[in-house]
């Protein structure tokens, strides 16, 4: 059994889902691994160890962090709008290779930015500081050449296609910020700021430990306007990490955050008078991105894993691997024990 903190019990649902995380991600690193290993020692000494990692993929319970997406979606006003247009229907594609009318097929364009989706991913490139990128990049020379970050020779690096191989699967942890602070399922009041204070008084609350390298999702609730109320929830003001939300993120050593807002930290993001050497706009994507090289991910659906009380799992975040862009939307899932809660 676990060592357990003074004054802190460990469930054993808590336990077998930790084990389960860690399982889990040592079994994904060792397949890695079996890339450099000749065929037939894979087969050998490895058969056993894929097919128990196979077997624990199959019996974890899914949750579905995407909302559906389409032109009705909220988008942030600085994004350009998201339009679909099929190019090719299955009417007018039948019959044109001459096969009597046997084949038919459709196909789509599609026009959006990487910076929304439900949800998307920020790509390292995509926010500066003072014309720099993280690591002191020109910002300016990165994006010189206009098919992407990078493409100029300068920042590739930080285009999304180069979002880390091993954070493709990743310890998450959720911090139901908005249950904490209500007791219940409901969303935080539009211009609620979610402080350190908040952050680590929710992971106490759910006794969940963060470490370093985790993928930390906050709850605020309003997932639940992404369909129901989409005006509201692209509206001037909703509630989200602060400053100081963001440091505790930075201390407790997170390699991606997200949350299931817009923006990710509260809006309206500024700081400060305009005008006034101590204005900011988005200082949270700043200091994560430009300063500390954390990804961003915005506008996931928390609402299934929060009734659950579902606060630690594998995390599934695999953004499209595109040359030069600054971001990507994604399907993304969480994993858990499936015996432990079905």
């Amino acid at each position: 059994m676990p060592k357990e903190k003074p004054g802190v019990a460990v469930s054993a649902r808590s336990f077998a889902r930790r084990e389960f995380v860690r399982s889990l991600a040592l079994a994904a690193t060792g397949l890695a691994a079996a890339g450099s290993v000749r065929p037939a020692m894979a087969e050998q000494r490895g058969s056993g160890r894929v097919r128990r990692f196979i077997r624990d993929m199959m019996e974890a319970r899914i949750f579905d962090l995407t909302s559906p997406w389409d032109e009705n979606s909220p988008i942030a006003s600085v994004n350009p709008p998201y339009t679909m247009l099929l190019n090719a229907t299955h009417g007018s594609t039948r019959g044109m290779f001459g096969d009597g009318g046997q084949l038919s097929f459709a196909s789509e364009i599609q026009h959006w930015s990487g910076q929304h989706g439900a949800p998307s991913i920020d790509a390292i490139g995509h926010i500066g500081r003072d014309g720099r990128l993280f690591g002191g990049v020109d910002a300016a020379a990165a994006t010189s050449d206009t098919r992407g970050i990078g493409r100029s020779g300068v920042g590739a690096h930080l285009d999304i296609a180069h979002y880390p191989k091993g954070m493709l699967v990743n310890r998450g942890v959720l911090l139901d910020v908005a249950r904490f602070v209500n007791g219940n399922l409901t969303p935080l009041p539009p211009e609620f700021e979610i402080t350190a204070q908040h952050l680590e008084r929710t992971a106490e609350a759910q006794r969940v430990e963060l470490e370093r390298g985790d993928t930390i999702l906050i709850r605020t609730g309003w997932g639940q306007h992404f369909q129901a109320n989409p005006a509201l929830y692209k509206g001037d003001v909703s509630p989200g990490p602060s400053v100081d939300g963001a440091q505790f993120l930075i201390r407790a050593g997170a390699r991606a955050v997200g949350n299931d807002t817009l923006t990710f930290e509260k809006r309206p993001p500024i700081v400060g008078t305009p005008g006034t050497p101590s204005f900011q706009v988005f200082p949270v994507h700043m200091l994560l991105i430009a300063d500390h090289g954390i990804n961003i991910i915005e506008n996931y659906y928390l609402e299934e894993l929060a009734e659950a009380r579902v606060y630690e799992f594998v995390l599934v975040v695999p953004p499209l691997k595109i040359r030069g862009g600054t971001g990507s939307a994604l399907r993304s899932f969480a994993l858990v024990p499936g015996r432990d809660d079905n």
